[in-house]
């Protein structure tokens, strides 16, 4: 009986060895034939999955966009609703070992995009959802009644998401200068700021 391959699982673990290579190495030494060493597959299998490097390139970064997804979707958030959002602007920052390979994986997949145009309507996209994520986030607290009443969500928003991917980004090439303490301490103050003062509780203390 002939040998089953789950024939996505193979491209998982392709991708996988993809970011593995890009983050101990850098992306100049993601090369078809090491990915498919690190894959355990010849160059020719890889090839049976992916002709180009630009198609590896983009299903790993769609993975990672994916997999964020499925993080946030799936996961139940408690607490106030100051911690709720906290806690959902997090999955975009890395926090722990996953979300630091994700985030050093994306911002040297973002970097490529601006060489690489097949790969650039996957940032577009990314960067489009990522932004709603948040609008949404603070949508949800103005909801509560717990925010400035005169406040622009939209302009809020354009504001929020540069601050997140220049947090992740400093905490990634300065870990113990700007910790991980400072990032999340520096998230609280910027939603503080935002807030309707007389709704301020315990509960948001960093």
């Amino acid at each position: 009986m002939p040998k089953f391959v789950d024939h996505e699982k193979r491209k998982i673990k392709i991708a996988e060895a993809t970011w593995k290579l890009i983050v101990e190495q850098g992306i100049e030494q993601a090369t078809v034939r090491k990915i498919a060493q690190e894959s355990g597959l010849s160059v020719g299998a890889l090839r049976h999955y992916f002709t180009t490097q630009s198609e590896l390139l983009k299903f790993s970064m769609e993975l990672v966009v994916q997999r964020v997804m499925d993080r946030t979707h799936s996961t139940n958030y408690k607490g106030s609703p100051f911690e709720i959002a906290v806690d959902a602007i997090s999955e975009v920052l890395p926090i722990d070992s996953d979300r630091r390979v994700e985030m050093e994986v994306w911002f040297v997949f973002s970097a490529k995009t601006l060489v690489d145009q097949s790969l650039r309507s996957v940032g577009e996209k990314t960067y489009q959802n990522m932004h709603q994520g948040l609008y949404r986030v603070l949508e949800f607290l103005y909801s509560q009644h717990l925010l400035k009443k005169d406040i622009d969500l939209e302009m809020e928003a354009n504001r929020l998401h540069p601050l997140v991917d220049g947090m992740a980004s400093h905490h990634l090439l300065y870990p113990s200068i700007y910790t991980y303490e400072k990032m999340i301490a520096t998230l609280r103050y910027h939603l503080k700021t935002l807030w309707n003062g007389d709704d301020l509780n315990e509960s948001t203390s960093s």
